[in-house]
């Protein structure tokens, strides 16, 4: 039987008030399951960052409940989210926000400093998850002496490296060329094949079309639940 990682319940998020009120999310509710592989799609200022904000407990919701792995992540404070965030969730950004001073390997190592974990078994992990990227050969590189698909296989690995429930990529292949995005997005599938949940915020159709569903937000709310990739383009035209 499968279990929910993410569980959307009425989610609002209000910037503002008065005059000046922005409703970003408007009691968006929406599941996702263990090992699913979803993108979440719309166009500007449809709501589609703010909930992937709320999803990786960088911000919190106006009004509703998020339960994150089964945990009510609503009511926690600012040490536990941070918790949360660096033990269940693993981020992938448009931008690598790699340390340039550090190696490939020693990029990869920092979640597990923040965890505590012994440097050996940092060291032991670290090396694994970039050889599960194909850069098992990069380790002492630092980023000035990668490519720009190789960072990001860089920073897929320091996602990957806690063993988190959850992978959440934010236009991933954004600042990608269409072959990288290619060699990119096998690696998401083959992550997803091992069984992580992935859900990736794109406005590339092309890209959305390699995931396994998606939602579409219009307006701060969601549109389309569980939208076939095979159907993409008519919703496009068309919402």
């Amino acid at each position: 039987m499968s279990q929910t990682i993410i569980r959307l319940e009425q989610i609002s998020k209000i910037y503002g008030e008065g005059n000046t009120e922005v409703r970003a999310l408007s009691e968006v509710s929406l599941l996702v399951e263990s090992g699913e592989y979803c993108s979440i799609m719309g166009p500007s200022g449809s709501g589609k960052s703010t909930v992937m904000n709320v999803i990786g407990c960088l911000d919190r919701p106006t009004a509703g409940r998020y339960y994150l792995d089964g945990v009510d992540v609503a009511g926690l404070n600012d040490t536990e989210l941070a918790h949360i965030r660096n033990r269940k969730i693993g981020f992938v950004f448009q931008q690598f926000h790699l340390l340039p001073q550090l190696t490939a390997l020693e990029n990869v190592m920092l979640p597990m400093v923040y965890a505590g974990i012994p440097n050996g078994e940092r060291q032991e992990r670290s090396a694994e998850a970039l050889s599960r990227v194909g850069l098992g050969n990069r380790l002492n590189n630092r980023p000035n002496q990668l490519s720009g698909g190789q960072q990001q296989r860089v920073a897929i690995a320091r996602a990957i490296v806690n063993q988190p429930v959850l992978l959440l990529a934010d236009e991933p292949t954004g600042a990608l060329d269409s072959q990288t995005t290619k060699e990119v997005m096998a690696i998401f599938e083959e992550l997803n094949a091992s069984g992580i949940t992935v859900v990736m915020v794109t406005h590339e159709p092309d890209v959305a079309r390699l995931t396994h569903r998606i939602v579409w937000f219009r307006d701060g709310e969601v549109l389309h639940n569980n939208l076939a990739p095979e159907a993409l383009g008519e919703v496009a035209v068309f919402s």
